[in-house]
């Protein structure tokens, strides 16, 4: 059982039961792919132009080295099918942006780069080469955040980890997908955390599940049932029980202390299930993180899928391989119901960190005017960092942008506890969202 449960948090109806039997299913290669400069936290990717000859007309290949930067906090991309490259351009992106892309029409052959190496024996690689080929692979975390995975594999000397937690929880509603990994990928999500363990120099791994998914409690159990070093650690439901803070203070009883701090301030390093099987890949096959697993599901889809997807394919094309969109959908939201982000048109790309696409009928949303706040306090008791919602909305309402930095707005990490909970419909985490916005901005020209 888990050794604590956090403060906060709330039980949403998990509506899993569309997908969660659903074994992933692997989606013909796409006719064209649209392949963002920037798919992760950091430093977005220039386009290798003058080094690969990354131009209109170029035959490219799988796997191929698209875009890179030399910033330590980002990730190169690939391409994720063989063809010619028909356009380099602004294009819409899952946030909400226009981002540089490369966009790549299939010659239909998956023909892979000649460059892609496999290193099969992890005993001799060292920790350098573990880091190199996860970052080489343009790994990021697969949860939805992100984050450059060779940056969290490379900590500081003087912040040693003893610890990597592989995060199973799969808290946010209607998604399935890392279930599904769990299930059909438990020895390459093992790999993977010794990967990882070694790469670190940590002692030992955990790996999270919650206990609303017994079936990958046991496999994952007999999977290192033989393995000294790593144990997995039922949690309770609860959302959301997957953030890093959360699921380390449920698996250890380690407290990450507040104001920006990160998981190694306590010798922690998390990682998602599909993150570990993106890092088994890479050093296996060599190969480069081109495709991933997510949930296609939601009342508005007429054949919800757990599919296994090449970067890059057109999020349309996703929704028409599961049947379509029924008539009566009046949303569309790229990641789950929670963290996700609504969508004006399915004409985005799959990215790095797109674990779900959902489609909502009118039945899953009820769209209300939102009212004055009644001082129930209900956000404040649902908040897992134990901030002030409420009042981080109003004075980012009025523009006091320093007042909400006061208030540990930078904190918020936009779980939307605060906005499921609030019966005047409020749009809290919106607005938290606006105030982290400004706040970094302003950071960023005083600097």
């Amino acid at each position: 059982m888990a050794k604590e449960l956090f403060m906060g948090g709330v039980h949403p109806e998990d509506q899993k039961q569309f997908t969660s039997s659903l074994a992933i299913e692997k989606m013909p290669l796409p006719e064209k792919v649209v392949i963002p400069m920037q798919q992760h936290i950091g430093a977005p990717c220039e386009l290798l132009a003058d080094v690969e000859k990354i131009e209109k007309g170029a035959e490219i290949r799988t796997g191929q080295k698209l875009g890179d930067n030399k910033g330590f906090v980002s990730a190169p991309v690939h391409s994720s099918i063989s063809g010619t490259v028909v356009d380099i351009g602004q294009h819409s992106h899952p946030l909400g942006v226009k981002i540089n892309a490369v966009t790549i029409e299939s010659d239909g052959m998956d023909q892979w780069d000649d460059n892609i190496k496999p290193n099969p024996d992890l005993d001799k690689l060292s920790p350098e080469d573990i880091r190199k080929i996860v970052r080489e692979a343009g790994i990021v975390g697969l949860g939805g955040a992100t984050f450059p995975a060779h940056v969290k594999l490379s900590p500081p000397e003087d912040k040693p980890i003893d610890l990597v937690i592989i995060n199973g929880s799969e808290c946010e509603p209607y998604l399935t997908a890392d279930h599904r990994v769990m299930l059909e990928k438990t020895e390459e999500i093992v790999f993977g955390l010794k990967a990882m363990i070694k790469a670190l120099g940590a002692d030992r791994g955990i790996i999270g599940i919650e206990d609303n998914k017994p079936d990958a409690i046991k496999v994952m159990e007999d999977a290192v049932a033989g393995e000294q070093n790593i144990q997995v650690i039922s949690l309770h439901t609860k959302y959301p029980q997957g953030a890093e803070k959360m699921l380390i203070y449920a698996t250890t009883g380690r407290v990450v202390p507040a104001e920006g701090a990160l998981p190694l301030e306590v010798g922690v390093v998390n990682h998602n299930v599909g993150t570990a099987v993106a890092i088994t890949q890479a050093i296996r096959q060599g190969k480069p993180l081109v495709e991933r697993t997510l949930t296609v599901t939601g009342s508005g889809i007429k054949e919800p899928k757990n599919l296994q997807v090449r970067i890059g394919t057109l999020v349309s094309d996703v929704i028409e391989y599961c049947g379509g969109m029924s008539e009566s959908t009046v949303k569309l939201v790229v990641g789950g119901p929670m963290m996700g982000l609504a969508q004006p048109t399915p004409d985005i790309p799959v990215i790095k960190g797109t674990s779900g696409i959902l489609a909502l009928t009118d039945e899953d949303v009820h769209l209300v005017e939102s009212s004055p706040c009644i001082r129930c306090a209900k956000c404040v008791d649902s908040c897992p960092v134990q901030l002030l919602p409420t009042t981080i909305a109003q004075v980012t309402e009025f523009g006091d942008y320093k007042k909400a930095e006061q208030l540990n707005a930078l904190d918020c990490f936009e779980c939307g506890c605060c906005s499921y909970v609030c019966p005047s419909k409020i749009p809290l985490t919106q607005w938290i969202r606006i105030a982290k916005a400004e706040i970094m901005n302003r950071k960023k020209q005083n600097k």
